[in-house]
């Protein structure tokens, strides 16, 4: 018999709350209801376990031992609280072996995405959607030519680079793939049958042909002047590209000539170009609108070459609180989780002829090396130079020839088979010609491009012998152009010497070496060093081009007078300076050299407000430490709100004291654009509306303004002139607008559109609410699926800054408020004390969304906090939070 529990007379008049009590006291209909929900709600518990449990899988071991076949000797990977990795080893080869190791442990998904996106098979991956992206890398050739890279790099770079895969290997032998990534597991539910390929030395160097590709220059700026050749003036469009101001916003390098070929800082000289101009017609224009658009959806890690740019800056010793260098550096990027950069060390136990590596910085996932930081002797960081090293060219193509010159000459055909997951394989034709390959055969749009429009070079223009059918020049090109693309990135090149060399250079001389091996893509390059130097120099590979060119809009490939020489700018030529007389150095995209330098860079340059602002404040600084470094980079001074402002406190008649309120919020207002500033919402909001009421009337969508530092220009030419022509609203019959007017009605859209968006009172309204950094993964991050786009994206974090602020957090006002690139990385470098140098990432060092270290630098970064950024063994060993042992293996050959 059981035995009874004794009765208790405190618990007499308490419920039973058990489920077996509810089932035996509910009807029959709702017990078999709510054991359902109970059935639903374990499974739910069960199914959020399980899912935990996936995405937990693939983070990796970071304490403890493993093996890592081929070592020479053990390898400590020492990790802080913020999983960054200190690689400590005997040999070079070691070290590469290791970061390649860790880096896979970290981020092989998006180190294997790159690689299919570099290499023109996204389609393996994700489907017809890749299709476009992959038609567009393989006609340019990416892959191809990193492949013919590897037998012009130095032998110890090819030795790095296959140490580097040797460690991603091991890693993906000794895992599955559900161990690597969460991605592959959410890809196989969705019927991908895949494994992924061992790495290859070539994977890692097509990857600096997608940050060329990033930094690539003015095409666009090509394609815009043609959108806007169709219904403007050469006078009119001069206006929407004013000339760069070189007295306003000085130059990197101030002086200097080219004696003998090489550049020397004291010298002078001069130089012309004279270029003839195309006639483009409307179909032109959308051919190139369309090649536009369909470059503008190649993925968003592989950027979008408009809108970005960096800031970095140097100063000496007598600059410096602490009586040497500080170098400052923060690359402008679009925006991704995980962020481009990931934090890493490599370390040499002891310096050999073995083992050459004290560095640490920041690198690529895929990348071997560090690309930008210090090592124990110098350090040194990049903004990009932006030189025109890009060129469109229409081309007479007649079956499998060109014309130029008369003369039928052949393309140059292959034929490439595109496998796409789920269907049927793709195959492409890819013609060139001497220019490059044919970015038309991939558009349908660009395939008639220039039909019916008549050459524009006339009957009596030597220059222009016409084709076979039109020895006049005036041939009527009933079968439109074809639009080919010459780049210095589609050529081989050493640009990978060039990292390992930075890497373990120990002065000047040994840096500018090093320097001369970086050719594409073309960087501003700012230097320091522990004995006290500071320097400058501008490397890469910038075409000459002959007369009849000046790469600013797309040229007739017909008339070899508009080909280039085939020489490129001397490195010795290039711009450079070491310990200049002020003191200091600042890069942030302005033009590198004045107008008397011999060889033409690029016209189109950055316009130089950040690198004004930043040169302002070094000057009255005077003495600058590293926290006064830090807080330079996070400057929100808006350098058009000091121009702007009094024209908009001077409109009059906005009405009632509901649009005067939002006037008043600029009356007292220091230009400068924090989160929570309800002057700087206004204020962007009322330049934005600006832009539209201007511009948008008289510009195809294509060219509407983004905001950045050219409408800065551009509207400051016109606000002095307030009754142009530009003010003028074109919509409105029988009405000419003015400039007060256009402010007038910018004023009090601004002030609805805050209310619609914010709020009616104007104290509680503030920029970050608008100015939002998204996060987004870049593949299954815009998945259209919630839960997945939860599990990967990082949304939602009100900014300061904007777009040509030093605090360079860009946005497109044609599109709306949210960041669209921002600095993707800060760092300042203390040459007298390495271990007090700081630094900060976007996301954070890991790609896996269920690690503590996915993102768990973002809210530091937006706060405007930095992390200690140890270097020292001391120091490293100081701040380890796990330390793990590779072994070599015992079964390795």
């Amino acid at each position: 018999m059981t035995e009874q529990p004794a009765h208790d007379p405190d618990l007499e008049d308490e419920p039973d709350f058990s489920l077996r009590t509810l089932f035996r006291a509910a009807p029959r209909g709702l017990r078999w209801t709510a054991y359902v929900a109970a059935v639903l709600a374990l499974l739910m518990v069960l199914l959020l376990v399980t899912a935990v449990a996936f995405v937990r899988r693939p983070v990796p071991d970071t304490d403890g031992e493993l093996e890592l076949p081929g070592l020479d000797a053990q390898v400590e990977v020492i990790r802080d609280d913020h999983g960054i990795a200190q690689i400590y080893a005997d040999t070079d080869a070691d070290l590469m072996r290791a970061q390649g190791f860790v880096a896979a442990q970290d981020r092989f998904f998006e180190m294997d995405v790159r690689r299919h996106v570099t290499a023109g098979r996204l389609s393996e991956l994700f489907g017809e959607d890749g299709l476009e992206t992959d038609k567009y890398i393989r006609t340019m050739g990416w892959r191809r030519v990193a492949e013919q890279e590897l037998a012009l790099l130095d032998p110890e770079t090819r030795d790095a680079l296959s140490a580097y895969a040797e460690g991603v290997n091991a890693y993906l032998e000794q895992h599955g793939t559900t161990e690597i990534a969460i991605e592959y597991t959410l890809l196989g539910l969705q019927g991908l049958d895949y494994e992924p390929e061992p790495w290859e030395p070539a994977d890692s160097l097509a990857w600096l042909k997608a940050m060329a590709w990033d930094l690539r220059g003015n095409m666009d700026d090509e394609i815009a002047r043609v959108m806007a050749s169709l219904d403007h003036t050469p006078e009119e469009i001069a206006d929407l590209y004013p000339d760069y101001d070189v007295d306003a916003h000085p130059p990197i390098v101030a002086g200097g000539g080219v004696v003998d070929g090489v550049f020397e800082q004291n010298a002078t000289r001069n130089s012309t170009r004279n270029p003839r101009r195309p006639a483009y017609d409307d179909a032109t224009v959308r051919a190139l609108g369309d090649l536009r658009d369909g470059l503008d959806r190649l993925p968003e890690m592989l950027g979008r070459g408009d809108g970005i740019g960096s800031n970095s800056w140097v100063v000496d010793g007598d600059h410096s609180a602490t009586g040497q260098p500080i170098l400052a550096n923060d690359p402008h990027l679009g925006v991704s989780q995980p962020g481009i950069w990931m934090q890493t060390g490599l370390h040499c136990r002891s310096i050999t002829s073995d083992c050459t590596l004290d560095v640490s910085g920041f690198t690529f996932s895929g990348v071997p090396g560090v690309i930008i930081g210090h090592n124990a002797d110098i350090a040194w960081g990049f903004t990009n130079l932006g030189p025109d090293v890009t060129d469109l060219y229409l081309e007479k193509v007649e079956g499998n020839s060109w014309i130029q010159d008369g003369e039928a000459k052949p393309l140059t055909l292959r034929t490439e088979t595109i496998k796409v997951r789920g269907g049927d394989d793709f195959t492409l034709r890819i013609r060139e010609t001497a220019h490059g390959p044919l970015l038309s055969d991939v558009s349908s749009e660009l395939s008639t491009v220039g039909a019916n429009a008549p050459a524009d070079a006339p009957a009596d223009d030597p220059a222009d012998t016409g084709g076979p059918d039109d020895p006049d020049g005036s041939d009527d090109r009933g079968n439109g152009y074809a639009v080919a693309l010459q780049w210095t990135a589609l050529q081989p090149t050493t640009t990978a010497d060039a990292v390992l060399g930075l890497n373990r250079a120990s002065d000047w001389d040994e840096f500018r070496a090093a320097a001369s091996d970086f050719a594409v893509p073309s960087q501003n390059m700012v230097y320091a060093d522990r004995e006290g130097h500071i320097g400058y120099q501008a490397p890469g590979l910038v075409p000459i081009r002959k007369s009849g060119n000046d790469g600013s809009m797309p040229a007739e490939g017909w008339l070899s007078a508009n080909d280039w020489t085939g020489d490129y700018i001397p490195f010795d030529g290039l711009p450079n300076v070491l310990d200049p007389e002020e003191g200091f150095i600042a890069t942030a995209n302005q033009a590198v050299i004045d107008d008397d330098y011999p060889y033409f860079l690029t016209d189109d340059w950055d316009y130089g407000y950040r690198s004004t602002r930043i040169r302002q404040q070094l000057e009255a600084e005077g003495e600058l430490s590293v926290q006064e470094m830090m807080r330079l980079q996070l400057d929100t001074t808006n350098p058009m709100a000091a121009t702007l402002v009094p024209y908009l406190l001077d409109i009059e008649d906005l009405g009632s004291a509901y649009y005067r309120d939002a006037q008043d919020l600029l009356r007292d207002w220091d230009f400068t654009q924090p989160a929570d500033s309800a002057p700087a919402a206004y204020y962007n909001v009322v330049w934005s509306n600006l832009l539209r009421l201007t511009f948008h009337d008289e510009l195809r969508e294509g060219i509407w303004p983004n905001g950045g530092d050219r409408w800065f220009a551009v509207v400051t030419h016109l606000l002095g002139d307030p009754a142009g022509p530009w003010w003028d609203d074109t919509t409105t019959d029988d009405v000419v607008e003015s400039r007060d007017d256009i402010l007038r009605q910018a004023m009090r859209d601004a002030r609805d559109e805050l209310t619609r968006r914010q709020s009616l009172d104007v104290d509680e309204w503030t920029w970050g609410r608008l100015h939002q950094l998204d996060l987004h993964h870049s593949t299954l991050g815009e998945s259209g699926i919630a839960p997945i786009e939860r599990l990967f994206n990082r949304d939602g974090h009100d900014v300061g800054g904007g777009s040509s602020i030093v605090d360079a957090t860009s946005w497109d006002a044609a599109v709306g408020y949210g960041v669209t690139a921002a600095p993707s990385m800060r760092m300042v470098v203390s040459l007298a004390d390495l271990d007090a140098s700081r630094y900060i990432n976007l996301t954070g060092v890991s790609g896996h969304p269920g690690s503590s270290h996915y993102g768990d630098q973002t809210e530091l970064y937006v706060d405007g906090d930095y992390l200690p950024w140890a270097f020292s063994r001391d120091a490293v060993e100081e701040s380890a939070d796990d330390t793990l042992l590779l072994n070599p293996s015992d079964d390795a050959p």
